[in-house]
């Protein structure tokens, strides 16, 4: 019974991170490209005091910006009416085989277009001995472009399916829709779960969740603008919206409620990994950090802003008619109530991942650095402290130099894994035993936490090179 709130914390927290990173496009990242460009072009007045142009993160900003821009406006070459009643023509029964193989392929989209975005940046910022090899940037930055027009279309197609649910008559293909939910159920409640098997589903369920809050505003945006801004249709609309979002939390609850169950795990498991997330976050607000929060973001829950981000554009200029000074003002007024939105966001987060962070004691891996290695035989004990300040400071030795390449990036981390640990949910025995066990217990909660950490570090593409 503890685990509903527990896991909701854990929700609400991950949404707002993605929310976050998701601002970041729309706000901050126009303001980066423009001091990039402005650098770019006030550049002979400073001279070449510096080998590089610009700094690797304006690099990245740039290359964010062009795709951006280049995405919108191919995506004014698809069109959405045509689409939506292409679809509405189909039967229910493929219209739902649709939308599950469109769930799918959104999934491996994410993993693949994480990989493709990595590879631009590494390319483009990467030092290169010769002129000749920058000619390697192009063919990553088409691939760039055509995986992010590609993921938006996708996107688009779910959302178009969703319209289509819910302006049927019969609302027969939005409940077949909701019903995929707890297929979910079915294909998971039944499987061994380890804690970080667990954690990384709890991502993907924060990162789905976010997405389906955006496509459900996409709905709304496009039948808004059909019947003309009528107040009155949007509580039309409402209680759909409401049974939808409804139906998943009720999903999510009923499916990490009986996993939990199932595989013997606590519910303060969802407190370590809300302060692994927080880690995150705060190890990257500091001076010394590789990663980019926006790129931890992305490969911890396989949240990738851009394509949203470029089908959320396309929707919204496409049903809002901006016409005269007035609208123009308040756009103006709009986009600087997003900035205060997205300022006000990030210092709740910062302030809360700090008292996550002090809460499950993981301050120290922060501040200390990792101790070097000894040359000779080390004992046992200085080989204990070894592994645990590997455990401790992953993130110093994820953020080594980043003109090593990435097989010794691979090779380094691969070792800090350590294996599950479903054995410390055992009974532990009584009498003599049980100091013993306790002990034990505790490094095992501890390599635990470690694990977190180590999530999802396996490409060093995403390092931030500043």
């Amino acid at each position: 019974m503890r685990i509903p709130r527990e896991l909701e914390k854990l929700m609400f927290f991950g949404i707002f991170l993605c929310l976050d990173a998701f601002l970041y496009v729309f706000t901050l990242l126009p303001l980066r490209v423009f001091l990039a460009l402005f650098r770019l072009l006030t550049l002979p007045c400073y001279g070449l005091r510096d080998r590089r142009v610009l700094q690797p993160a304006q690099v990245c900003d740039i290359l964010k910006g062009v795709i951006l821009v280049v995405c919108y406006f191919m995506m004014h070459y698809v069109d959405y009416s045509m689409m939506y009643h292409l679809i509405r023509g189909q039967s229910v029964i493929k219209l739902y085989i649709i939308y599950n193989m469109l769930e799918v392929a959104d999934r491996l989209f994410s993993s693949f277009g994480q990989d493709i975005l990595d590879a631009l940046y590494w390319t483009a910022t990467e030092p290169k001995e010769r002129k000749r090899a920058h000619i390697g940037v192009i063919p990553h930055f088409f691939m760039a472009v055509l995986y992010v027009f590609l993921h938006a279309i996708l996107i688009m197609v779910q959302a178009t399916t969703l319209n289509v649910a819910f302006n049927s008559h019969n609302k027969s293909l939005l409940t077949i829709m909701m019903s995929n939910n707890f297929v979910e159920i079915k294909g998971s409640v039944f499987k061994k779960f380890e804690k970080n098997n667990l954690f990384q589903m709890s991502n993907s369920d924060i990162k789905e969740r976010f997405t389906n809050y955006v496509l459900l505003l996409i709905v709304c945006l496009r039948n808004m603008e059909q019947f003309s801004w009528n107040p009155d249709h949007f509580w039309v609309l409402f209680p759909d919206v409401c049974m939808v979002i409804a139906s998943e939390i009720a999903v999510d609850i009923v499916k990490h409620a009986f996993i939990t169950k199932f595989n013997d795990i606590t519910a303060d498991v969802y407190s370590e990994y809300r302060a692994s997330l927080a880690f995150d976050l705060v190890s990257s607000r500091q001076k010394n950090a590789y990663t980019d929060y926006s790129d931890s973001v992305a490969r911890r829950m396989g949240f990738i802003p851009l394509p949203l981000a470029v089908l959320l554009i396309r929707v919204v200029t496409s049903s809002i008619k901006v016409q005269g000074i007035l609208s123009y003002a308040c756009v103006i007024l709009f986009y600087f109530g997003l900035i205060t939105l997205k300022i006000l966001n990030s210092i709740v987060l910062l302030g809360k991942s700090c008292q996550y962070v002090k809460d499950a004691k993981m301050e120290e891996k922060l501040f200390n650095p990792p101790p070097a290695s000894m040359p000779g035989k080390p004992g046992s004990k200085s080989q204990n402290k070894c592994k645990s300040s590997q455990g401790l400071s992953t993130e110093e030795n994820l953020s080594a130099s980043v003109t090593s390449q990435p097989v010794h990036q691979k090779e380094s981390v691969i070792p800090l894994l350590v294996t599950s640990n479903s054995d410390q949910f055992l009974t532990t025995p009584d009498g003599d035993e049980k100091d013993i066990t306790q002990e034990n217990s505790e490094l095992k909660h501890r390599s635990s936490k470690k694990d977190l950490l180590e999530i999802d570090r396996f490409t060093i593409c995403g390092n931030r090179i500043d």
